[in-house]
């Protein structure tokens, strides 16, 4: 469609409220299944101006080599090669090609059972691509080797472009053990960001697994403001920017205007819509905003609701457990949408 005008923060309107996934930027409200897809890629382009940088197009190449369990990605683009390593676990059950989930960092959602369900992981280096120690790692990594330290790509979103990657050399390794149509992705804690990040911004990922992503996951930036508010040490979007460089560096201007954002992070999580969205919180972690997570959680749900495919879409909180342990109790959760979309 035409290039999307999109205000300059100072311009924008206070939302007290949750924002309306189904307006338009126009101020038209959709109405019909098929403008889904426009009014994501409305979001998208919202969120990487105002949230999380630009993700680049598509490199002139992306190269796969399988060396053993290792799969050696090479990218290649504007002069310049970048190479990472993503290391695969077959299952020992089921046969190739497998089903596979992608660990952003990791996976903490119980990998034998994973394994036990013929399900391969791939472990996806995210820190390489690009860093996230502290407020000094901005610019830092393989991605802005690649596109310079002056990008606009915050860490979540150099991280998706690097997922991206990691799928394109999956779509056609040779003699490759994984199949590329059938891929889930998962990551907990500040992982869990990016694990939603890359979902919403590449529809080849049938399924998103969140784990205890908090702020700037599925946590909502108003919901948690409104916390903080109440005396609940909750992350804010003030406290967030000044933590790490996982955003860009000019979502920093809504850091005493968090009601100026044209959307929340139900929407973001709305971009994964239809594909399989699980979302999975826990309840003692205070500084999650546990209320934050659930009231984004029902305001995504419309999104699935709205097109009919409600069951594309769970949401779990329980507490009563360590940060990024899954509880048994999750487990059957995690089983169920793991069959449904990639068995």
């Amino acid at each position: 469609g035409s290039e999307l005008k999109l205000a300059d923060i100072s311009q924008l309107p206070a939302i007290a409220e949750l924002p309306n996934p189904f307006l338009k930027v126009n101020g038209k409200v959709i109405r019909a299944k098929k403008d889904w897809a426009c009014r994501r890629a409305e979001i998208g382009a919202q969120a990487q101006a105002y949230q999380l940088g630009n993700k680049p197009s598509a490199p002139e190449k992306v190269k796969a080599e399988l060396q053993g369990e290792n799969l050696l990605v090479t990218v290649v683009d504007k002069g310049k090669t970048l190479t990472f390593t993503a290391k695969i676990t077959l299952p020992k059950t089921g046969k190739a090609p497998y089903p596979a989930i992608i660990g952003m960092g990791g996976s903490w959602i119980n990998n034998e059972a994973l394994a036990k369900q013929g399900i391969a992981l791939i472990q996806f280096p995210n820190n390489e691509i690009a860093e996230q120690l502290n407020g000094g790692s901005r610019g830092k990594g393989k991605f802005y080797e690649l596109y310079g330290s002056d990008h606009s790509a915050g860490a979540l979103m150099a991280w998706a472009w690097g997922v991206s990657r990691l799928i394109d050399a999956l779509e056609f390794a040779p003699n490759s053990p994984i199949n590329a149509s059938r891929l889930g992705i998962t990551g907990c804690s500040r992982n869990g960001k990016g694990a939603l990040v890359a979902g919403a911004f590449d529809e080849r990922i049938k399924l998103t697994i969140p784990q205890e992503s908090g702020s700037g996951g599925s946590a909502s930036w108003r919901v948690s403001d409104d916390q903080k508010s109440a005396g609940q040490n909750v992350q804010t979007l003030s406290q967030i920017v000044t933590e790490n460089v996982w955003f860009a560096d000019k979502f920093k201007g809504f850091g005493q205007s968090v009601n100026r954002l044209p959307y929340d992070q139900h929407s973001l999580m709305g971009m994964v819509a239809p594909r399989g969205l699980l979302v999975i919180e826990n309840t003692s972690m205070e500084w999650l905003g546990n209320r934050s997570a659930y009231t984004a959680a029902l305001a995504a749900r419309e999104i699935w609701r709205a097109q009919g495919i409600e069951s594309n879409f769970g949401f779990s909180q329980l507490g009563g457990h360590n940060h990024c342990q899954l509880p048994e109790t999750q487990a059957p959760e995690v089983a169920s949408f793991i069959q449904k979309f990639l068995l």
